[in-house]
């Protein structure tokens, strides 16, 4: 369900890019044929260039003329999203006797329940204004109060968000609805985060009432700015977008639709506020939960969302597209196909070498390219991006709780004590702004007066922080996962060791350096004669795995301790990967 609580309906800046209210968002593209053989590309905003697949994330995608099959070319991911999509909206129904497949709802069986139990009578509390924008399921309109509603609303304007029941023709698309609602009435209350009020109903339509931000969206300013800002307004936009986003995802909310036309401001001054908005495709996901459904923008979307297994990582590859725009004012993934966009996201990687970016600062560079790694556990969380240097230089920012830290935690206490041992060799042997994170986050779980932290630390910790989101997201499965530190302590040096993820330093240039210095203090404290067998049970692999042939390399046959390839991948904990099925 989308979001447009200033946009107007046509604005002589904007290109025909899917701005107005969606509900299941489109990609950022024309319609027409004539622009498929013609696009036009503005010398001002190359990041606007039309795309002729518009509203592949529609309904109403257009009919392109075929092209003829290459025997070399990949097979295009679009036509198996499109279908997805397609059905995900109703415009395709199964036939009846036949098999239902994924996605597609059988409504032939029983009638849709389109009730949501939401208040009535809305016409009585509000008088309607305005349309100010328009969307596959609807519209929305300004609106003023009629009555002290909730939050003392009394002629006070406000947007409503006017959804049409007979639009929503599949069980998924009511479901995305009263997901809408529960999300945004879970997560209200961040200063970055659209102001929800109350949600009616009645025989036609679904009405959410919220904050009427009159600012216009981030796309609009960027437009007005000739398609770029300066490092410095762009680490303002930046820090406000990655605050919100790292509220969403430590109460375990995933956005899935972070783009620049989900941005507004409150108000038309230079300063305001930044709001999220259009969370009618967020969902509540568990910290080791991996989402499949495909939804998004095509030039947003992360790579692991089309291969169908992502978490909240895929909306900070997002933020990292508009990182790329905002520094730029060109988008890092294009191409004129849906096809070809989703292939860039997949196998191409952005450009750094074409104006402006060489005049532009390391950390800035940095700062994007870790946003934008392909894979996501080697991406930066919101949370880590918030106390990266480019973020940091421009203001003291307090970096929230971070949920990866929990879940890295909860790996660290299910390890052997081999494995903690290289993993507190390696955490020796970071610099102290590499440690700087880690401790902050150690910080902001209250440590006893000893220096030490224990279950009850973790907990206080998150109920301070805890929405109403935080139940849904099933945030008492990841304590039970730490219920081991009910019974110890954790001081800050072994914290370090359990919060830093192996993954995202070997990302790092300096990785084979930190990993050959961790060796050689594990060669000195934690190094022991091992068994295979022993390794075999620390990996997690079973009985059936010829685990002499897999792991022989891993022991130095000299005295049976870890070699340097055992070491190193001893640190990654037990996976999947090391051996593949037969």
């Amino acid at each position: 369900m989308g979001l447009c609580t200033s946009k107007p309906l046509s604005s002589p800046n904007s290109f025909n890019h899917s701005t107005h209210t969606q509900s299941q968002t489109t990609t950022t593209i024309s319609n027409s044929n004539e622009e498929t053989q013609n696009p036009k590309k503005t010398p001002f905003f190359p990041f606007y260039t039309p795309s002729p697949a518009h509203n592949l994330f529609s309904a109403n995608f257009p009919k392109t003329p075929g092209t003829p099959r290459r025997f070399f070319r990949p097979p295009s991911p679009a036509k198996h999203i499109r279908s997805l999509l397609a059905r995900r909206h109703g415009s395709v129904k199964p036939n009846i006797g036949a098999s239902i497949s994924e996605g597609s709802e059988a409504e032939t069986v029983a009638p849709l329940d389109k009730n949501f139990g939401f208040s009535k009578h809305f016409g009585n509390k509000y008088e309607v204004g305005e349309e100010v924008g328009r969307g596959h399921f609807g519209y929305t309109c300004s609106a003023i109060a009629k009555f002290n509603n909730k939050g003392d609303l009394k002629g006070h304007r406000v947007a409503v968000k006017v959804i049409q029941k007979a639009k929503m023709t599949t069980a998924i698309a009511i479901e995305d609805v009263r997901r809408e609602v529960k999300i945004l009435r879970a997560l209200n209350g961040h200063k970055n985060l659209i102001k929800f009020y109350e949600a009616y109903e009645d025989h036609d339509n679904v009405y959410i009432v919220m904050e009427l931000c009159e600012g216009g969206e981030l796309l609009d300013r960027i437009l007005s700015r000739g398609g770029k800002y300066s490092e410095e307004d762009a680490k303002a936009v930046m820090l406000q977008i990655l605050n919100v986003v790292s509220f969403c995802h430590l109460q375990g909310v995933v956005h899935r639709d972070l783009k620049p036309e989900n941005f507004l401001f409150s108000s038309k001054d230079e300063n305001a506020e930044l709001k999220a908005i259009d969370f009618g495709l967020s969902d509540f996901v568990k910290s080791d939960e991996r989402l499949n459904d495909i939804v998004g923008s095509a030039y947003y979307v992360a790579p692991e969302v089309l291969h169908r297994a992502y978490n909240t990582e895929a909306d900070v590859w997002s933020i990292g597209v508009i990182a790329y725009i905002l520094l730029c004012g060109s988008r890092p993934f294009w191409a004129r196909t849906e096809s070809g966009i989703f292939r860039s996201v997949l196998k191409a990687d952005p450009s750094f070498d074409e104006p402006p970016w060489p005049s532009l600062s390391d950390e800035a560079k940095d700062f994007v390219k870790r946003l934008l790694n392909k894979d996501p556990r080697k991406r930066m969380t919101a949370a880590q991006a918030l106390g990266h240097p480019w973020i940091k230089s421009y203001k003291d920012v307090k970096v929230p709780l971070d949920i990866l830290v929990f879940k890295l935690m909860k790996t660290y206490m299910r390890s052997s004590s081999l494995r903690k041992s290289a993993l507190k060799a390696l955490s020796k042997t970071l610099a102290t702004d590499e440690l700087n994170y880690l401790k902050e986050q150690f910080t902001l779980l209250e440590p006893n007066k000893n220096g030490t932290i224990s279950l009850e630390n973790i907990k206080t910790a998150l109920m301070r922080n805890a929405t109403d989101a935080m139940k849904e997201s099933r945030m008492p499965d990841l304590l039970a996962s730490l219920n081991a530190l009910q019974y110890r302590r954790m001081d800050c040096d072994e914290f370090c060791a359990a919060a830093l993820s192996v993954h995202q330093l070997e990302a790092l240039d300096r990785w084979e350096q930190h990993a050959r210095c961790a060796y050689e203090l594990f060669e000195k404290d934690g190094n022991r004669a091992i068994v295979i067998e022993e390794l075999a049970t620390e990996l997690g692999l079973g009985p059936s795995v010829p685990v002499h042939a897999v792991l022989h390399d891993w022991i130095r046959h000299t005295d049976g301790k870890l070699s340097f390839l055992g070491f190193v991948k001893l640190l990654h904990g037990p996976s999947r990967s090391l051996v593949k099925p037969q």
